[in-house]
């Protein structure tokens, strides 16, 4: 009686495995169906921007789109964010995918007919606004998952959660916002999502590319702001204060040397960035305070640890030498993203199956942060990098991320749904 349990259970799992596999070649057709509709939507997003926490017009169109597919959808979760969630046929795991919906306050030089030319507000002053990242192609992307996926729902052996993320780039100034509220909202766990998958478009990699790494791929982003305390003068008897600029511009070439003397760089990379340095008011006052504010990367937590106390170390110790005073303060923006290595093999095989096993290679991690990271703190995650440069172009010649010229060829897009769909299929199929 319990080898023919057994053997039942067999037929029963093998047959399940089958049946979501034979369901490829159905995700393949409807992924090419769909693709022009892909390509509106992207185009649309990107033609009508929306800055972090105001994603009004973005969400509506998504919550339109999934409610008439017939998913179970909520909205407002962390401000803007949406959540579909399309249950299969049949009982199995529950999984995540996201995509985060924000632009960036910059201004557009690319000469597109769906060209961004709108304006906001961005922490009180007028900003153009450009999805200069790519998370227009990661809702369209999204959508056309949800889409080729429900029509597969009655096949499906689990139920798949659809992210729609507001505030990757950061919530504005004194607000909460992005994946981390979306997590402390409940969006992991009603359901309760056992593994979540993102993507990001790459504009460094050819259209058709795929590229991955398991553990540590982006960094943790930090933010230190430091104040240096001296003592005002006249700026033509500098000996009788402590200046603050002179303090601080030694304080900068000396966070330079936790970089390059103090972190083992053969292990994982740092970065230690001044981005913004502000001091006085007048040409002849040396003034009582200078102001320092940066980003740190790291992409280990020991490391992380050990190059914040340097940092803080570095900076009090040359005030110090000086007769000035530093205060320093470093905020935790973002975590490391982290592909969890277990799933990041277990995956692997549906990505070079969706793309071309030639087409799919491991990267160099990156000292770009995502907040993706947050969803990796909680559940096993995977992120992956799609390519989105046109085909024949070399990195050098790609405009960057976050630059008015950033460009997508969104040819690439189809790949990104057909991606998904495999990896939702095979991970429903090894249950």
């Amino acid at each position: 009686m319990r080898s023919d349990l057994l053997l039942l259970l067999f037929i029963l799992s093998a047959w399940s495995t089958g049946a979501q596999s034979s369901m490829k070649p159905r995700a393949d057709q409807l992924s090419a169906q769909i693709e022009p509709q892909v390509i509106a939507w992207r185009r649309d997003f990107h033609q009508n921007p929306e800055l972090s926490n105001r994603e009004f017009r973005t969400a509506e169109k998504v919550a339109a789109h999934l409610k008439a597919l017939g998913l179970e959808v909520r909205t407002g979760i962390a401000h803007t964010g949406v959540v579909g969630i399309l249950k299969g046929g049949k009982p199995g795991p529950v999984i995540g995918l996201r995509a985060d919906m924000d632009a960036l306050p910059v201004v557009e030089r690319v000469d597109l007919p769906f060209k961004s030319v709108a304006k906001s507000t961005y922490n009180g002053a007028e900003v153009g606004v450009m999805h200069a990242c790519g998370h227009d192609t990661h809702v369209a992307i999204l959508m056309g998952v949800a889409e080729v996926l429900t029509q597969l729902r009655k096949d499906l052996a689990g139920t798949i959660v659809f992210v729609f993320q507001p505030a990757e780039e950061g919530p504005p100034e004194g607000e909460e916002g992005g994946a981390e509220l979306m997590i402390k909202e409940g969006v992991l766990d009603n359901p309760k999502i056992e593994a979540m998958f993102g993507l990001h478009i790459s504009a460094q990699h050819e259209v058709g590319q795929i590229r991955y790494r398991a553990g540590g791929t982006m960094a943790a982003s930090d933010w230190f702001y430091m104040t240096v305390h001296g003592k005002q003068t006249h700026g033509a008897a500098p000996w009788d204060g402590v200046d603050p600029i002179v303090v601080s511009s030694q304080i900068i070439q000396g966070l330079q040397t936790v970089v390059s003397r103090q972190s083992n760089l053969t292990e994982q990379p740092v970065v230690v960035t001044v981005g913004k340095f502000q001091a006085g008011v007048r040409a002849n006052i040396v003034p009582e305070t200078a102001e320092l504010t940066g980003t740190i990367r790291t992409l280990d937590t020991a490391m992380q640890r050990k190059v914040h106390e340097r940092v803080i170390r570095t900076a009090e110790k040359i005030a110090e030498s000086a007769g000035a005073r530093a205060e320093v303060r470093i905020e935790n923006k973002t975590p490391i993203t982290f592909n969890d290595p277990a799933l990041t093999n277990r995956v692997l095989p549906s990505l070079r199956e969706a793309a071309g096993a030639a087409n799919v290679q491991e990267r160099k991690p990156m000292t770009g942060a995502e907040d993706f990271g947050f969803f990796g703190q909680k559940v096993p995650s995977f992120f992956f990098f799609l390519g989105g440069m046109p085909k024949g172009q070399s990195r050098e010649t790609a405009s960057a991320h976050h630059t008015p010229d950033f460009f997508i060829d969104d040819s690439g897009l189809k790949l990104g749904v057909r991606t998904f769909c495999y990896l939702v299929l095979d991970y429903f199929s090894a249950k």
